[in-house]
């Protein structure tokens, strides 16, 4: 049966390219408990490869992987090559998580083969304390960040008992959508044209709403009325927004959530607040070592998920807002309250649409880069916008795979030409896991970026707790909470 793919999920396929793949993935390190790690992987091995049963997506390919067609087709094929997508690799000693890193980031730096399912499986033995790890990639035209969190918690178990009986996570897949059944025959490039049309939804109410918050937002970046409010290509080009090349690097850090939390909760602003604080805070430390730090702010792309609760299919459901980071900003504290200032007045635009306008007004929004992406402009002029930056809510509680406990979960993005650094944050069980995911060239010495995170996390807790100490002694009312959660 073929399924058509949205436009939005399509425009991931058109704009691949080898220097610039577009799919991302996940790293999840699991402990052993109760036995050798040894002896579970060497449990868990046959389990897995005699696992043939494959659900969507994972038995998804493309009809043509030429994509010649205006409306390009998932097809599903009962012909999977297990041992192709499905993979047994082990780290060189000490087993750390550097030797780690440097596995997973040249795993996710090679691009998927298109005649073939759009994604891969490598189980990594030999990390050290008596744990191993998984790594995970899939096209994104397959899979949105919260899809995949979604689909995460339907493949592993709640209790270590509990996932010993589930599947495999290739025979578990999304809960598919029906479609109207369409004519088995090839449609006209006419007819191809309707549909493309038709899928993108375009209604005349909600293509006049996105107009008109498209014409304001592009208005406010002539006019520059509102410094506040982030507009697409108000960003400077900066050492980000060049070309970029096929190797990646990955770094990453993990805070405990309750610390983010108090954070925010005593300087009144959101967790999401804090986590751009402290990425903007990296950045800026970095860019001046660097001797790089343009004189104006930098902004990030931030995909905001308008998925509906019960939604477990696949394919993407984002939109974008678009916020300054204040990188020209000094002041730790003022950056972390004219960034809350920024997302809000982002928000609030995006909420004032109507829900049906939303994806025409991603459209109209990504349109530019994914049209200098197609035509090889990409990281020539001036970028959209500088970053992107995705936090992705998880799953609060402990989940398991085959007994053993995942411990932390680092998800991985692309890196499309202009766009040299990805920081994308998953919430899991307690934990805030942050990946930092960067092209190889572009940013030397990576690593930096996530240690100075942490430190811009350090001084920000530091500052809002004098703050609050300040404003209470001179008898303030009292808005913001004194003590904060400890963490490393």
């Amino acid at each position: 049966m073929a399924r058509n793919i949205p436009i939005l999920d399509a425009s991931w396929l058109y704009v691949e390219s080898k220097a610039a793949p577009m799919h991302v993935g996940s790293m999840a390190i699991f402990t052993v408990e109760g036995e050798d790690a040894k002896d579970a992987i060497a449990r868990i091995l046959p389990m897995l490869r005699g696992s043939t049963e494959f659900a969507p997506p994972f038995n998804y390919k493309l009809s043509k992987p030429n994509l010649l067609t205006l409306r390009p087709k998932w097809v599903e094929t009962s012909k999977v090559d297990l041992d192709y997508h499905f993979r047994h690799s082990a780290l060189p000693s000490p087993g750390g998580e550097r030797e780690l890193g440097t596995l997973i980031s040249r795993l996710h730096s090679h691009p998927l083969d298109f005649h073939k399912p759009l994604w891969e499986m490598h189980l990594i033995e030999g990390l050290h304390g008596n744990r191993f790890a998984i790594y995970t990639k899939m096209h994104h035209s397959l899979m949105d960040g919260v899809g995949g969190m979604r689909l995460m918690q339907r493949i592993f178990g709640k209790s270590a008992a509990e996932s010993m009986n589930l599947k495999a996570p290739w025979s578990v897949g999304t809960v598919q959508r029906k479609e109207k059944k369409k004519p088995d025959s090839q449609p006209h490039f006419v007819d191809q044209a309707r549909l493309a049309w038709e899928n993108a939804k375009l209604s005349m109410p909600s293509v006049s709403a996105a107009g008109k918050a498209m014409r304001a937002l592009i208005r406010e970046g002539f006019l520059r009325e509102d410094p506040d409010l982030a507009t697409p290509f108000s960003g400077p080009k900066s050492i980000l927004n060049g070309r970029v090349g096929g190797a990646r690097r990955l770094a990453t850090q993990t805070y405990p959530l309750e610390r983010v939390r108090a954070v925010a909760e005593a300087a009144g602003v959101s967790i999401n607040d804090i986590f751009l604080a402290i990425c903007s805070g990296s950045m800026r430390r970095y860019l001046i070592e660097r001797d790089a730090l343009p004189a104006q702010t930098l902004t990030a792309g931030l995909p905001v998920s308008v998925r509906p609760a019960d939604d477990l299919d696949g394919g993407n459901a984002i939109s974008f807002i678009l916020s300054n980071l204040y990188t020209d900003e000094p002041d730790p504290l003022k950056r972390l309250h004219a960034i809350h200032v920024s997302t809000q007045k982002a928000k609030t635009s995006l909420q004032a649409l109507p829900k049906d306008a939303i994806n025409n007004y991603t459209i109209m929004l990504m349109s530019p880069m994914m049209v200098q992406l197609v035509t090889g402009l990409g990281g020539v002029g001036r970028p959209i916008f500088n970053t992107v930056i995705s936090n992705v809510p998880g799953p609060s509680q402990d989940l398991y795979f085959s007994g053993c406990r995942l411990e932390q979960f680092y998800p991985l993005s692309l890196i499309p030409h202009g766009q040299a650094l990805n920081i994308t944050v998953v919430s899991y069980s307690g934990q805030f896991n942050v990946a930092f995911t960067g092209d190889h060239d572009a940013l030397p010495s990576m690593q930096r970026l996530s240690v100075y995170a942490g430190e811009a996390l350090d001084e920000l807790e530091r500052l809002v707790v004098m703050e609050a100490a300040d404003a209470e002694s001179a008898g303030a009312p009292k808005k913001m909470r004194k003590k904060t959660a400890s963490g490393g």
